[in-house]
């Protein structure tokens, strides 16, 4: 919210407050009147008048006093306090010698000692216009400290979104770092064609990161298309080594999911799974629902994890950079409503498995 903004709400709310403050004031006036000394032969109207007039006058008197408050908000609390009390004692002796003036006027000069004379100055105009400026001053700490508020929420979600940015930048080297190694492979032992390709796949999946921010969420069946050009990569890399399988259903395919989640659990699998096995291996991605969560798995038929049935999966922390990036970014996004779990399968191979929130279009 601009600066703006929030000027105009606050000064209409000052407003709001002064004719709801001082036309309250009326009514209990009125209502006080009526009750202790019933007035006849329709005195109740002119001391209605002058109950209204002398509350218009006080909360004129009272704008005044706030553009004084506002002028010296700046010097300190001494002269703060010290100009609140000379403030409050002028404005009251000038409310009430304009509500005494016009009782005289509208009211004759029998009735203004028993029933109009609002009290003497020291019984309720000063009193009054001190609480006025007692009520004033704490709005105004109130809005300072909703002012401070808002810029911690600000600052909050600036150090949200520096984090997912961090991760989003520690990602894209990380994945370079494997990709470039293997089109030097292919370079160097004179595979011109298949490096070529890589390349080419490269700079769209590479695109494709560019265009999406970490906050980005992309519907299932995206993100599925998105893994399948990292695979295409990773296929010229391996070859006929690399068998893939998708299971996805089609009630998941429109739910949203973050940008580039697959890709790190992917290239784990493939990395400490597929690529120890001289023949190559089978990596199987699948995607349900289950009740109003959503199931992500990745699984490959490599070695597993050694001593994983000694610990609880969801305690598990692996030492690589890309799943550990997925931890930190689920976290970011979705505290704790999130599991990052890890399971060797029978009879070899590796499970990772996401479950998430339903966030369907």
């Amino acid at each position: 919210m601009s600066l703006a903004r929030l000027t105009k709400i606050r000064h209409n709310r000052f407003w709001l407050l002064q004719l709801l403050g001082w036309s309250a004031l009326v009514v209990i006036l009125i209502l006080l009147s009526l009750l202790f000394n019933p007035p006849t032969d329709g005195f109740w109207l002119a001391l209605a008048l002058v109950y209204a007039m002398s509350s218009a006058m006080g909360g004129f008197l009272t704008w005044g006093l706030r553009h004084i408050y506002r002028l010296v908000w700046e010097r300190g609390f001494i002269v703060r306090a010290l100009l609140t009390w000379l403030g409050s004692l002028l404005i009251a002796y000038l409310w009430w010698f304009a509500q005494t003036f016009l009782a005289s006027i509208f009211l004759d000069v029998e009735t203004i000692d028993e029933r109009v004379l609002f009290g003497e100055f020291l019984i309720f105009c000063l009193p009054l216009i001190l609480l006025w400026s007692g009520s004033y001053f704490i709005f105004k700490y109130n809005q300072l400290f909703q002012i401070e508020k808002e810029k911690g929420l600000r600052s909050e979600a600036l150090a949200h979104e520096a984090q997912l940015l961090m991760l989003r930048y520690q990602l894209n080297p990380h994945f370079l770092f494997n990709t470039l190694n293997a089109i030097s492979t292919l370079v160097l032992t004179k595979a011109v064609d298949p490096a070529n390709e890589m390349l080419i796949k490269l700079s769209k999946f590479l695109r494709y990161s560019l265009d999406h921010s970490p906050f980005d969420r992309v519907s299932l069946a995206h993100e599925i298309e998105t893994s399948q050009l990292y695979l295409d990569i990773e296929k010229v890399r391996f070859s006929e080594r690399l068998k893939l399988t998708f299971d996805v259903e089609d009630s998941v395919r429109d739910w949203l999911v973050p940008t580039m989640l697959l890709q790190p659990i992917i290239e784990n699998s493939i990395k400490h799974g597929i690529s120890k096995n001289e023949e190559g291996g089978t990596l199987k991605i699948r995607a349900f629902r289950d009740q109003n969560t959503l199931i992500l798995e990745v699984i490959d038929d490599g070695p597993g994890i050694s001593g994983l049935e000694e610990q609880s999966s969801g305690d598990f922390i692996p030492s690589g950079v890309g799943i550990s990036n997925i931890r930190n970014r689920l976290r970011e996004l979705y505290g704790d409503n999130y599991e990052l779990s890890f399971a060797n399968v029978v009879p070899r191979g590796l499970s990772v498995k996401v479950r998430i929130p339903n966030e369907g279009r």
